[in-house]
């Protein structure tokens, strides 16, 4: 039972640090986008078709 216990422990632990893992890189992955569309429509005037 013992052994049971030591699985779930690590199994939760590292399904809590993905879930960390995968929001701080959604958020930066989001600013970089914000990021490249604000400077996309700032130099607008600069594209020529």
């Amino acid at each position: 039972m013992e052994r049971v216990y030591k699985v779930l422990k690590k199994g939760g632990a590292r399904s809590i640090v993905t879930g960390i893992l995968l929001i701080v890189a959604g958020i930066v992955f989001g600013v970089l986008n914000i990021v490249t569309g604000a400077s996309l429509l700032r130099n607008r005037r600069n594209i020529l078709f």
